[in-house]
């Protein structure tokens, strides 16, 4: 995984989760992807990415992968996605902003069906 790769990854799930405000359990799940991926540097990058303008933080962060992640081939915009679903469903719950937020970003990536047949799949 290019660093590039780790930075849209841990946006993503840095932004879902940020959308509530950031909570112990969300904070612990970045940080052991951070470790998994060998990727701190690229979330304390997303960290400012999201502190910079943290009222449109998803708006911008929508624009930056779009520009970004398009460039992947959609199977990594798939498995980013739903690896963000994933670990929201580990703290509990997903909750309806949040599964909005990301059916938006999975619009804006174009790969909005195969992501809601991901959903559709794990329930």
């Amino acid at each position: 995984m290019t660093s590039e790769e780790k930075k849209a990854y841990l946006l993503i799930k840095s932004v879902i989760f940020h959308y509530h405000g950031l909570d112990e359990d969300e904070q612990a799940i970045l940080d052991e992807t951070a470790t998994n991926i060998d990727g701190h540097s690229e979330l304390e990058w997303a960290t400012q990415f999201i502190a910079e303008d943290y009222v449109n933080a998803f708006d911008n962060a929508k624009k930056y992968l779009s520009e970004v992640m398009l460039e992947f081939p959609a199977e990594t915009r798939l498995k980013y996605i739903t690896l963000a679903w994933d670990a929201n469903n580990r703290k509990g719950y997903i909750s309806e902003m949040e599964a909005t937020a990301m059916l938006k970003l999975a619009s804006t990536l174009g790969i909005q069906g195969d992501f809601l047949s991901y959903i559709k799949s794990t329930n």
